[in-house]
């Protein structure tokens, strides 16, 4: 554990505080409304998703950050949630073969290490009938601005906690074996427009 991981886990909540009090609340609510089962949700960080589920069989939380992951148990202790919350990567899920009926990614596919090994792990855990749901901040459709998006990646990945912000991720849920059933695009709201485009949908394996 690094002095840096310590520091970027403090500040997360103070720093996106005003953002996810405007919108950010919104959205995870928008997403979670689909959530069913028993539910796995991939990079749950500081945990500001639990307060905005609905009623599921049961919630999983995987985080690669243990200082994220001690203040995730707490906000799930505060808001009287039941959370299971695994110490890992997305890349190396440490569960069987269609363990969940609902997978959960809300910018995280942005900052794992290997998206494609990430898509492929969350495919492996769906149960036959499962579904993903995501909401993640995607590389501009318009050329300008994807080319700022590539020409500031590495400034922004370093005080970002390893975010990309111009990545391909919904190509890369349909080329991980997913189909898209339901898909919202734009701008997110009261973001640097470096990470404003965003997906968000639904997307299920496969046959």
């Amino acid at each position: 554990m690094s002095i840096r991981d310590r520091i970027f886990a403090a500040s997360y909540d103070p720093i996106g505080a005003r953002w996810e009090k405007k919108h950010g609340a919104e959205l995870r609510r928008r997403l979670l409304a689909e959530a069913r089962g028993r539910v796995l949700e991939i990079g749950v960080g500081t945990g500001q998703s639990f307060p905005h589920y609905p009623e599921v069989e049961e919630i999983v939380g995987i985080e690669p950050s243990e200082p994220m992951l001690r203040r995730a148990r707490r906000r799930a202790a505060d808001c009287g949630r039941e959370v299971t919350l695994v110490e890992g990567p997305a890349e190396q899920l440490p569960f069987e073969d269609g363990s969940f009926d609902t997978v959960i990614s809300m910018t995280v596919l942005c900052s794992v290490d290997d998206p494609e090994r990430s898509l492929q792990e969350i495919r492996r855990v769906l149960r036959s009938g499962g579904r993903f749901r995501f909401a993640e901040h995607v590389r501009s459709a318009d050329p300008k601005k994807a080319r700022w998006q590539d020409r500031l990646e590495r400034p922004w990945r370093f005080l970002a906690g390893g975010c990309h912000p111009n990545r391909r991720t919904l190509q890369a849920i349909e080329s991980a074996g997913f189909e898209v059933t339901e898909l919202e695009q734009g701008e997110l709201p009261g973001l640097p427009r470096l990470v404003g485009p965003y997906v968000m949908g639904t997307a299920v394996p496969r046959r």
